[in-house]
Formats: C-alpha cells, structure tokens, sequence
C-alpha cells in the first residue's frame, strides 16, 4: 500500500486537518507517490505539510489548493493561509515543475537548480534563434543575444561551479563574447502578411515562433505522438510516454485521452525509482530527453539510432504504415556505443550542461562542459593526469597545456541532492573544472556509477595501451599518430555515421488565412497557477499568420564531412540550416522562390556574400567503439568538404529539368509542359560541397565561434590521400622490369593477391624502401669517404 494510499484508511475523520487525513484522496485514490515515500525527500515534504497543519496531506506541498473541500472545483484554486504566507506554493498548480512558479515548489528544496533554469538553452533556446536568422540572410549577425523572454545571467556570486570553473568560464567569454553576452532581449514579433511583403527576410520570424521555439521548458509543447512532456522540471523529471496515456492507478485521470502523465512518479537519479506495469526504473529516459533534441542537429533519435526517412516502411502488424513520431518516420541504424552500454543522457551530461550555471551560452558547445577524455584519458595520459581545458580549447592553447586536473574529494552544494556515490580514490572533473559525481577513479580504472543503476568499469585509453588492450588500427591512430589526438576531437573517427539532411526547402505561405500558435507569446502568457497559455488549452489567443512547410533535398547517412569547431579541433560537419526560403504573400504571390540568401563580408566572401546555407560543426552521438575506417576520411573527397565524388554527381541545381519529350538536343516537345524539378538560383553545385579543390568556401560553415571554418588548404593537403591506388598501379602489371617479373611469378605460382597480402606486401615494401633511402645514401658516404681516405693515404706513400 502506498503513503498516499494509507492517507485514506477507512476510519479516518473527515477532518481535513486530522492526523494522516487527505482529502485530495476521495477523488485521487490510487494516484502514485511522487517518490518513495521512505526518501529524505518525502519525509522532508510530511514534515512541511504537518507544520502547515495539514499532516499526511503531501499533496499541497508541491500543488497548493484547497484541502479542506472535497469539491473538485474548490479543490483546484487558491492555496491555505500558511504558504500564502511563508513558503510554499501560492495557488492551485496543475503542473509544479512549471518555471513560472517552482521557486515555490521544486525550488523549495532545489534553489540552486531553479535560480539558473532561466539562462538555460533548453529555456533562451538562443541558438535556434541565431541559426534560424542566419539562414534568413543572417538578421542578428554572428550575436546570440535573442532569446525566447529577457534574461540576464546570474552575477557571479550566484553563479553555480567550482572556482577553477569560473575562471575558466570568464577567459571563454573573454574569447567569444557574441556567444556568452551577458543578457538577451525577447527575439522581434511575428510579422503581419503585409510586413511580409514589405521584407520577406520578417518570414523568419514566422518560422522561429510557430516551428523552432515549441520545445522551450516556458511552454507545455505540441500535443502529438513523442511531444507529450510537462512544464519546467516536469518536462525531464515526469514521464511521459510516445502515445502520451495515463497508466497508473488513478480513476480519476483518463486512460483514453492522450496528454497526461505516465504514472504520477518522479524520475531523476538511481535512487528515485518509478514502477509502471511491473516495471521498475531509474533514471531519466533517453527518450525524454528526445522529446525536444529530435530536431535541428538530431542528436536525440541519432542517439538512439534513428535516422528521419521519408518512407513510412516496414508495414505494421495490421497493415498500415509506420506511425510518425515527432512528426517524422524513421529507419533503425546501429545506436551509440554508450546507450548500448546502459548509459541515459544525464549519465554524461552534468546538471550545469543541462540546468545551467547562471551562465548565458548561445550554443550548446558553449554550455556543454564534458570531454570525452574527462573518462577515456589519452593513450599517454590518464584523465586525471591531463590539463583543465583538454579538448576544449575555445579560449587557449591546442592542445591545452598546464598542470593535471588531478582528482575531486567531495562533490559540490549544487550537485548533493542526486544520488552520492563513494568516490574510491577520487571524482573525475570535468575539461572545464567540475567534479563529476557519477565518475570516479579506481586505481587505474574509472567507474561510471549510471543513473539507470549499472556500475561501468572502465579501462582508460592509457591502461589499455600498457595491457596491449588496442587494436593495430587503434595504436596507429591514436598512438602512432599523435596529430589526430591533439587536433582532432575523438568522436570525428568513432561517429561512423551522421544525420544529413541536405536542403532544407522551407515555405511560409500567408495566401491561406491560416493561423498557427505562436510558442513564445505562448509562453509569456503564463497565468498564477503556472500555466502557459496552451498548456491551460488557451492556445488559441496567440495565432500568428502563416503556414510553415520543409522538404528535403535528399537525406544520408555515411561518411560525415569534417571541419574545424570552436573548440579548434577537427569534427564532424553535417547540413545545419542548409535552407532555401520559399514567402508566399497574402496575394498568393511568391515573394521568394527556393531563395539561398547570401551575407555579405563573411567566411571568404566580399561584398557579393556567402551562401547562408549552413554546414553545422557537430558532435553527432552515433559512437561506435570501431571507429571510421582511414580511407573513409583520407581517400574521401566528400569528408574533405569536396562533396561527393567530388560533387560531381548531382546536376547543376540552379537549373531547371524537365521529364518530357524532347529532342536529342535536349528541347522539351510539349507546349504544355512544365519544369519538374524547379531551380534554386543560387545554388550551382551539391549541397554537400562546401569548398573547392583550390579552398575557396561555397557555404557558410558555423555560425558561432571564430574558429569554427572548412579545412584549410594545409589540413586538406595533409589529409588527402586521393590516387593512392594509382601510385602502384601504375606500374602493374608489366610497366616495370622487376615488378613485371614479380607479376609473372605470381601468375606461375597462381598465388591470389587477398586484401592481408596485399595489405603484408606494402608493409613490406615501404620498410624496404625505407632501408633503400637510408642505407644507400649512408653506403654512397661511406664509399665517398674509403676513396677519399685511400686516395690521401696513396698521396701520402708517394710524397718524399
């Protein structure tokens, strides 16, 4: 029997201020505990319910309302005198994770958490904003100072992390202060149809409202398959299922009608357990943190192994065809390493990286503090043994230089309240200077203590190195060859496949008289009870005009191109807003027709501009432990930025084509006939080229920080391993004497040439050649030097 549960035991008074009475049970009877009700937690909340005179009333603790009603009307408003007074909440909440009002509810508790949630990204979402308008033409520049409401950071007192961490923080935003600008203003109103007309570029701002900003923690978000969360702390801490059904024990919450809770439990850290259907997890979900990051970078379904595809096969068991999920159907690719292994989102990423420190961060490289090498090391370093700043070079040095990191004894104020863990021998930290509380150090292995309840040990790249643990290809790669260790991140070789949606085809369209909800006027409407506008089915007073549409160019997945971030190291590069802008006026006019807008003075581009087209410098989340094969990248033209082959297979696109009869020429027969595929005018070559054989830059490559770029002509050249094959080849099999003959003696002896001998014959041959280039010169020397040393000693013999 639950706490809840045993609130309402039969006998008890009626008096809703009696010992154990809760009246919210005579309709909620059943409802899940929030939490265990043997937890600090819950305790802590019968200890404030019983000071407010409502003891074994948990209930408006965290949701305020009325307990001494049993009417369901009265229930839901207002909240008692004590709270009204002191802290606790201020009226009736529906939801009290929402961020208009958890400083009196989560924050109650969790202040750190709900003093910094408003200079988080998932709340600004400034990144969206920017990188939208930089495909519009680049509205705001290079600055990420829009956001979705006015926020200031946090002053540096109240700011969250260590003092190395702090530091650190404050020479980045020395660095890039377009990226961390210290306060951001509400992003421009939408624009009237008439606006529109006026300057098309206003579209954007139709995009951005209706489309981009429904994932902000200030709404409640889209009703519809995947998009079921709650507000604030609710949209990670609750579950919500795909289908978005109630499947827990209330009678009272509908079990037919989507949009509710899961179950009515808290999902956080390894402690806090949910049992649903005979279930019992912990942790936060992968998917829930899909929810919003399926969009933009992908890195959500990427994670998972979901690559968006246009066809809705395989057929389901009853015959129809897939169901989309966030709007979209999906192929199944292999899943990052780490979710295989177990590992949830959070299990990486630190409560700064997703609550933030009270730092305003216009991307998420920006805000996200780990490093793969916080856990993995080097094969010359332990973790702990390399500098703060290792693989993370905004601001400094690369590779980053200093002292060791060292170990963390104790895990900081902001952090205690999650599941503490025995730290053996010490926390890892964070390349930015954080303890991480979920990773410890073990003599030389480190344990990775997860949210969903698993102990992962493992074994640093240095001990893996000692023990002969590596692979050839491994020793060679990351040993052998230190350049790709200090100048290229390590997920660059071990995403072994990206989401690549090239051409973003987006059309607003203002002819129809259509209206769609404007998420962050949505947002800004929050009533006292903490709901915004749409979550309290109020949607409708924030429409804005225009109907957004995308369409895809084409979609892959292999061989992600690479480029340099703002980190300066070398990543991968997938299509961001790779956009051609369509604006049809209230007149059903086209204002622009696949419009590539172009930004004058930017990225190796003059007055005439650079394509806004943007390629994205990203961390893709599709990790394999074998990582990308060398050909992949050095005899690879497309990871080059080249495109594929080269781009020299997909047709010009700034021209039109017809499928029709035509001549042997090429002239369309038909009179009554039409271009099949439209042209995009400013668009002479694939989406996937970004810059040419000679380093001239065709798209906009990063949007962010002042490092971020396309290979740069040395890099290419040191990179390109093209007509390797050719270099043998050339001479085989009868361009050569000696090479002739060993082809022949191959033939005789009919000795097949497999992929480990032809491997075995070029590691033979160029150790030969080796020796060649050094010992034929040593012996010329040697010779020169016996001659010499003859010749003066017969001059001598002879003199008198």
């Amino acid at each position: 029997m639950s706490s809840l549960q045993s609130d309402k035991d039969e006998g008890v008074e009626s008096d809703p201020k009696s010992q154990g009475s809760n009246t919210c049970l005579k309709c909620h009877e059943g409802i899940e505990d929030i939490k265990d009700p043997g937890s600090y937690m819950m305790e802590t909340i019968a200890e404030i319910a019983e000071e407010a005179g409502f003891a074994g009333n948990s209930c408006i603790v965290c949701h305020g309302g009325n307990p001494e009603t049993t009417d369901k009307t009265l229930a839901h408003k207002g909240s008692i005198p004590y709270f009204l007074e002191d802290d606790g909440p201020k009226d009736f909440y529906p939801d009290p994770g929402s961020p208009w009002i958890n400083e009196h509810t989560c924050g109650y508790c969790h202040e750190a958490q709900t003093s910094t949630q408003f200079t988080s990204l998932m709340f600004t979402e400034a990144g969206k904003i920017q990188g939208t308008e930089w495909g519009f033409g680049g509205l705001n520049g290079f600055n990420h100072n829009q956001a979705n409401y006015d926020v200031d950071e946090l002053p540096l007192h109240r700011q969250l992390g260590t003092e190395v961490y702090l530091k650190y923080m404050q020479r980045m935003k020395e660095a890039e202060p377009q990226v961390f600008p210290g306060s951001m203003k509400q992003l421009p109103p939408a624009p009237t149809a008439a606006e529109v007309k006026e300057n098309p570029q206003l579209a954007a701002y139709t995009y951005i409202r209706q489309e981009c900003q429904r994932c902000h923690t200030g709404v409640k978000g889209r009703n519809k398959p995947g998009d079921y969360r709650g507000m604030g702390c609710s949209a990670c801490h609750i579950p919500y299922s795909t289908e978005g059904y109630y499947e827990g024990n209330d009678p009272s919450i509908s079990h037919t009608e989507p949009g509710h809770v899961l179950v009515h439990s808290l999902q956080a850290s390894r402690e806090c357990e949910v049992t649903v259907n005979d279930i019992t997890y912990s942790g936060i979900p992968v998917r829930t943190c899909v929810t919003c990051h399926n969009r933009g970078r992908r890195i959500g379904p990427s994670y998972m192994g979901l690559l968006e595809t246009a066809y809705k096969s395989p057929f389901m068991p009853n015959g129809s065809e897939q169901e989309q999920v966030f709007t979209k159907n999906y192929l199944h690719l292999h899943a990052d390493i780490h979710k295989d292994k177990g590992m949830l989102c959070q299990d990486c990423h630190t409560s700064l990286d997703v609550h933030s420190s009270g730092i305003l961060a216009g991307t998420t490289l920006a805000a996200v503090e780990i490093e793969c090498q916080d856990c993995h090391g080097t094969p010359q370093k332990y973790p702990w043994e390399l500098p703060i700043g290792f693989s993370d070079e905004i601001a400094g040095d690369r590779p980053a230089t200093g002292p060791a990191r060292g170990l963390a004894d104790e895990v900081p104020d902001y952090a205690s309240q999650g599941t503490i863990f025995d730290m053996e021998e010490g926390y890892l930290i964070t390349a930015r200077g954080n303890p991480m509380p979920q990773a410890v150090k073990k003599g030389n292995e480190v344990i990775v203590y997860t949210a969903g309840g698993k102990d992962i040990v493992l074994s640093p790249l240095k001990t893996l190195l000692e023990e002969n643990k590596l692979s050839e290809e491994a020793v060679i790669a990351m040993d052998n060859i230190d350049g790709h260790i200090n100048h290229m991140e390590c997920y660059t070789c071990h995403n072994t496949w990206a989401p690549q949606c090239y051409g973003c085809h987006l059309k607003v369209d203002y002819s129809k008289n259509e209206f769609r909800t404007d998420w962050t006027a949505d947002g800004n409407d929050h009533a006292g009870n903490g709901l915004s506008a749409d979550a309290r089915g109020e949607g409708s007073k924030h429409l804005i005009p225009g109907n957004v549409q995308e369409q895809r160019s084409y979609i892959l997945f292999e061989d992600p191109a690479m480029a340099v971030n703002g980190e300066h190291r070398i990543s991968n590069c997938i299509p961001g807003c790779n956009t051609t802008v369509t604006v049809i006026g209230e007149d059903n006019e086209p204002l622009l027709l696949n419009h590539i807008f172009k930004i004058p003075d930017v990225e190796g581009a003059g007055a005439e501009g650079q394509l806004a087209s943007d390629m994205a410098i990203v961390h893709p989340h599709t990790v394999s432990k074998r990582a990308r094969s060398c050909e992949s990248c050095h005899n690879n033209p497309k990871a080059l930025g080249y495109g594929i082959e080269n781009g020299t297979i997909i047709a010009d696109p700034s021209k039109p084509y017809d499928i029709d009869l035509t001549t042997a020429e090429g002239v369309v027969i038909a009179e009554k006939s039409q271009a099949q595929i439209n042209a995009i005018p400013n668009l002479d070559h694939d989406w996937s080229r970004f810059v040419s054989e000679e380093g001239e830059q065709l798209q906009t490559v990063g949007h962010h920080f002042t490092g971020e770029r396309p290979l740069n002509n040395e890099e290419r050249a040191l990179i390109s391993r093209e007509g390797v094959c050719s270099s043998c080849h050339k001479s085989i099999p009868d361009n050569d004497l000696a090479v002739s003959l060993l082809s022949h003696v191959r033939e005789m002896a009919y000795i097949p040439v497999s992929n480990d001998m032809h491997t075995t014959l070029l590691h033979r041959s160029i150790i030969l050649t080796a020796w060649i280039e050094v010992v034929v010169p040593v012996v010329i020397i040697l010779v020169v030097i016996l001659l010499i040393w003859r010749w003066r000693r017969r001059k001598q013999s002879t003199s008198p």
